[in-house]
């Protein structure tokens, strides 16, 4: 058989930390003694006959090296697929597609009918598949199954050479098993295709293919199998990484067991997609898409035959409590203060969680809201004199220098004022700055834009000279929650003033490549019906629709109701993610990526900022609650799997355990009590 040799894979070395000793003891979940062995796998392994191929580091092999074209008939497999279920069919495809032949076994025989379609031969007794004598065993069983099924198959029938593959999500347990049950004569390679049905349903291009070499036979036949099974995978774009299985599980417990705890705590939460995602809310539904499909089964064996995912489990918990004490430890400093400072004080409005809220001065938004695609920029070219605006920003920080730089671009004069002394950048951005807010006002801006952070909005706003200002002038803001702002203008300016509650669903960091399709949303909480109020209103929201942006008029409270199941559900992951201080590895799947890009994008905003969100949105704290119930949910569903095996151990074993016939310690109740 022709064979690509060894020399033609070009190595690039990643050099990675050997993982830790993972402890089993931990507070999250207490086990049994060490005398109670809950599975084979768990306890001590017996030292293996045959060692591994060392791998020190991991290796990744480039795809340039491979054939082009059809297999040559040298090349071509007998590959027998032992479970014919969705990952087996799924990876049939490309095999057949490949000119391999393709055999296949299940205990399910409605698969037969799906293995002609697919140009597979389907035997429905293993004994008959065995005899064909396929080259490759290929394992396609789940986690907990892949044992027993292995040693229902008659190996005997098999050709002593033989190589077996697994594909399963953990590794060090395929490799132990495998080469405990396998007699010498087999090879083995255990494999990990980082993907799956749903997430590589397009493509396998970039996708990890991660193997370790475990025992192969020297002979020039057996080597070039091997390397021809993988060129299988190459030969599709797969990023092979070759690394040992005690690093892939190390790695994998941080990234592919994170993802899919993340998953389906989201999934139990029955996330929807609301009329303003963000994009990191979006990740978080493609996310809870990808990992929905599979089934608890592959996600309790990614717990219960990793010995690293406990030890990630107890770290997510254990940052996640961290994190609600910060909320609660942040809300019982503004509670305190409100308990000592003056009664005429604690009577203001709040909307935060747990105040109570008047609705005296609350007035009805406008009519006739438009739907997102029924807003127009009113011109597609540079506005004219008479649409340009005199904009104050008050805050010229990081978001008020964002929104300047349109502004300015697009012709409008902007001003701004800051207690932090913005001139040098002001002056760059072709922006005039005040250092003294009665100088600002007595410019008389048509528009104030309040680009202020959430717990001090309502401060600045009461230190502002207002008098100072025309009194129809419009009223701006941008915060994160909108009834908070809409009762602070309507309680705070006098009726006079126009109001504008507004939400770029963006900042900086999501939006520093345009703002084209970036969500919008906007209140008009009142307008003057004057036909230069109106234009004057119209023309502040052409800013943004002529940049692009997708235009959402949205009441605030159906903001901030959408708000808290989106854009506070993402900052808390991200931020409990942050926390976990997860890094890259060398075999990151897309469902960890997308964590990954999460927590950059939510790392850079302030806590002030996340506190605002949970403080002034009356839907956040039911939103953390579900978020807690969801994730304890998932603990028990765990615990429980746990304790039904350990259970069912307990009781078909107690002859090994003379101790369990005793007396129990609490007495049966007599038929009288």
């Amino acid at each position: 058989m022709l064979s690509l040799p060894t020399q033609t894979y070009h190595h690039h070395h990643h050099h990675l930390h050997s993982p830790p000793k993972t402890s089993l003891h931990s507070p999250l979940f207490s086990f049994p003694p060490p005398s109670l062995s809950l599975l084979p796998t768990l306890s001590l392994p017996a030292p293996l006959r045959i060692q591994s191929l060392t791998v020190s580091s991991s290796t990744t092999h480039p795809t340039h090296f491979l054939l082009s074209g059809s297999q040559s008939n040298s090349n071509v497999l007998k590959i027998a697929i032992i479970g014919f279920g969705n990952y087996g069919q799924f990876l049939a495809k490309t095999l057949v597609s490949q000119g391999h032949t393709v055999l296949a076994h299940s205990r399910s025989d409605h698969h037969n009918e799906t293995a002609k379609k697919l140009g597979v031969s389907f035997y429905a007794d293993p004994h008959d598949l065995c005899e064909e004598h396929p080259e490759i065993i290929l394992l396609c069983t789940s986690i907990i199954s892949t044992k027993q099924v292995l040693k229902s198959l008659p190996l005997q029938r098999l050709k002593r050479n033989t190589l077996f593959v697994d594909v399963l999500s953990v590794k060090e347990y395929a490799k132990d098993f495998l080469v405990e049950t396998l007699p010498d004569d087999f090879d083995i390679l255990c494999t990990h295709p980082m993907f799956g049905p749903q997430s590589a349903k397009n493509s396998w291009k970039g996708r990890y293919f991660v193997y370790e070499k475990v025992r192969v036979g020297e002979e020039e036949s057996r080597v070039s199998r091997c390397e021809n099974f993988l060129d299988v995978f190459a030969r599709e774009g797969c990023e092979m990484v070759e690394m040992s299985c005690a690093e892939h599980d190390f790695h994998a417990a941080g990234s592919q067991f994170m993802t899919h705890t993340v998953g389906r705590v989201l999934e139990m939460l029955e996330l929807e997609s609301t009329p303003i995602n963000t994009k990191g809310y979006e990740a978080l539904l493609d996310l809870v898409e990808n990992t929905s499909g599979d089934s608890f089964d592959l996600y309790y064996g990614l717990f219960m035959y990793n010995k690293s995912a406990l030890e990630m489990l107890e770290r997510l918990d254990l940052c996640f409590e961290e994190l609600k004490k910060q909320l609660f430890g942040s809300l019982h400093e503004v509670v305190r203060e409100q308990l000592f400072e003056s009664p005429e004080r604690r009577g203001l409005l709040y909307a935060g969680n747990g105040a109570t809220m008047g609705a005296s001065d609350i007035l009805s938004r406008s009519e006739g809201a438009l739907r997102p695609q029924e807003y127009q920029a009113r011109s597609s070219g540079c506005v004219d004199d008479s649409t340009k605006l005199k904009i104050a920003i008050v805050g010229l920080g990081n978001f008020g220098q964002f929104l300047a730089k349109p502004m300015v671009r697009q012709g409008h004069t902007v001003l701004a004022y800051s207690r932090t002394d913005y001139s040098d950048v002001a002056r760059e951005m072709g922006v005039s700055f005040f250092s003294n807010a009665d100088d600002l006002f007595e410019e008389h801006p048509e528009v104030i834009l309040l680009c202020t952070s959430i717990l001090s909005t309502e401060k600045v706003l009461n230190s502002l000279p207002l008098q100072r200002l025309k009194r129809s002038t419009l009223f701006v803001d941008v915060l994160s929650v909108k009834e908070f702002p809409r009762n602070l203008f309507l309680q705070n300016l006098l009726p006079d003033f126009d109001i504008l509650c507004t939400h770029p669903m963006f900042g900086p960091e999501s939006g520093k490549n345009g703002w084209n399709d970036l969500a919008f949303v906007f209140d008009k909480v009142r307008i003057g019906c004057h036909e230069t109020r109106v234009s004057r209103c119209d023309g502040f929201l052409d800013i943004f629709a002529q940049e692009g942006c997708r235009m959402v008029e949205m009441s605030c409270a159906e903001h901030d109701r959408h708000a808290a199941g989106s854009q506070f559900i993402t900052h808390t992951i991200g931020r409990i993610l942050e926390k976990l201080g997860l890094e890259s590895t060398a075999i990151d799947t897309k469902g960890y990526e997308t964590l990954s890009k999460l927590v950059e994008n939510t790392a850079g905003d302030s806590f002030d900022l996340y506190y605002g969100l949970f403080m002034y949105n009356v839907n956040a704290m039911e939103q953390l609650e579900r978020l807690d119930l969801a994730f304890e949910s998932l603990k028990k569903q765990l615990i429980g799997r746990l304790h039904g095996v350990l259970r069912k151990q307990l009781f078909e074993n107690t002859e090994k355990f003379p101790v369990l016939r005793k007396q129990p310690v609490v007495p049966k109740l007599s038929q009288t009590n």
